[in-house]
């Protein structure tokens, strides 16, 4: 699932961006990893739950993180809370999708809010903001 994507673009280093996707939906994971893909030049990674995104994120170093709400094991606030403890990672943006997004505590914490359905348009292009 880790793939480069097709178009080039100017970075700071020569390596492609990539994306992490925390999503157990099995229709809605695979489609936001394959229009990231398709549509954008960055690298897109699913995994299915809390506890597998904390093992990838070092190994991957992802740009942004994609967060379902209701994942298995940590919810994807309490991920995002563990993910920012780590220096490494404390300001890489956030995008949390949810159909019942908890809107205070996602502003709070400074994430892009984002509500299931997602309108494929909007959510490439806060992709790509928050990728600039």
């Amino acid at each position: 699932m880790l793939q480069s994507g097709t178009h080039t673009r100017k970075q700071s280093d020569t390596s492609v961006k990539s994306v992490l996707i925390v999503e157990d939906d099995p229709d809605i994971g695979p489609f936001l990893v394959e229009s990231i893909m398709l549509e954008t030049p960055y690298q897109a990674m699913l995994v299915t739950d809390g506890y597998k995104a904390l093992k990838t994120i070092n190994s991957l170093k992802p740009n942004l993180f994609i967060l379902d709400y209701r994942i298995p094991y940590l919810n994807g606030l309490e991920l995002c809370d563990r993910i920012r403890e780590m220096d490494s990672f404390k300001d890489i943006p956030v995008i949390m999708v949810s159909a019942q997004l908890p809107g205070q505590e996602v502003a709070k914490r400074n994430i892009v809010g984002m509500h299931k359905p997602l309108d494929l348009n909007e959510f490439l292009d806060t992709v790509e903001r928050l990728m600039a």
